[in-house]
């Protein structure tokens, strides 16, 4: 017990000094390219910590396991925004600059919307002979993934001023930026990792049942890297990083992550209920309403604290459910 109990603290460990790391080396990569922070989050950041997904979702479409894929996705986005955006929001509010406002968070809505319309097309609309993505409407996620970057940096050649982020950045050499990156990607990976694994071991040494760590260590264990990510870059008044982090794995996710494995193997949403989509939709929802409740142009505290009532809602309709 006790030495699960320390490889649990040392993964820990890890995923903060990795985040860490990461914060910092991809911080200067933005100075250093005249890229805004959140085109970097977007980017390095977002897709990094959404690499095991990635991992996943194209593993189960190589084995014929769409469910695996779409369950994987559908679950990160929910866990991002309403559980991840939800505690940085409380933790501190986050400024949403007009490009935000006007391409990010618009374009984070449309694709979770158009990823429910096509996937449930028959269920919503009684089109087609079943609920999925084709090889087709793979194609075309991938193809406005692609479209979506090429704009992203297109237009943030910039850094955008926010009011309450430092512009004492510690800039590093290039080489050294990306070294940081990569070492904190690795500690994310690996001490999230460690710490699932050992946590996961400690609860069944207390007799807790696979229903709960199921619904609480396994879930919210594979959202510790993105969500450690958020709360260091907060710290370190880095809000926009944070806030490209949580809308970067979400587009990433959808377009290129389920546009890549639906080119693999058509993606069947038969695992999937209107609840979980309806979710999922939520979320989205929730982001783009924060631009005009409460404080204008700021994912606020109140803001944060209806995300997380929605995400402890469905948390305990999935505890009724199992």
């Amino acid at each position: 017990m006790i030495i699960k109990i320390l490889l649990l603290l040392l993964g820990l460990g890890l995923v903060v000094a990795g985040a860490e790391a990461l914060v910092e080396g991809a911080s200067s990569i933005a100075r250093r390219s005249g890229v805004s922070e959140f085109v970097i989050g977007l980017t390095i950041v977002g897709f990094g910590t959404s690499l095991p997904e990635l991992v996943v979702s194209v593993t189960g479409a190589l084995e014929g396991n769409s469910a695996i894929a779409i369950g994987n996705v559908v679950g990160s986005n929910v866990f991002n925004v309403l559980l991840i955006l939800a505690v940085s929001a409380l933790a501190r509010p986050i400024t949403i600059t007009k490009s935000n406002h006007y391409r990010d968070i618009p374009v984070t809505l449309g694709v979770t919307l158009l990823l429910i319309a096509l996937g449930m097309s028959r269920t919503l609309f009684g089109l087609g002979a079943a609920d999925g993505l084709s090889r087709l409407e793979g194609a075309v996620f991938v193809l406005l993934f692609i479209a979506y970057i090429i704009w992203c940096f297109r237009s943030g050649r910039s850094q955008e001023t926010v009011e309450g982020d430092s512009d004492d950045v510690k800039i590093y050499p290039i080489f050294l930026s990306v070294i940081m990156v990569l070492a904190g990607l690795a500690g994310l990976v690996f001490g999230g990792r460690l710490f699932v694994d050992s946590a996961e071991a400690v609860a069944r040494m207390l007799n807790v049942s696979d229903k709960f760590i199921a619904i609480t260590v396994l879930a919210m264990g594979t959202s510790l890297p993105e969500l450690v990510t958020c709360i260091v870059a907060l710290a370190k008044h880095r809000s926009q990083l944070a806030l490209g982090n949580i809308l970067g794995s979400n587009v990433f996710n959808i377009l290129l992550i389920l546009g890549t494995s639906a080119l693999i193997t058509p993606m069947s949403f038969a695992t999937v209920n209107l609840v979980d989509m309806a979710t999922l939709a939520l979320s989205a929802i929730l982001v783009f309403t924060a631009i005009y409740t409460g404080k204008r142009n700021m994912i606020d505290r109140l803001d944060g604290s209806i995300m997380l009532a929605a995400f402890i809602g469905y948390m305990v309709w999935l505890f009724i459910k199992l």
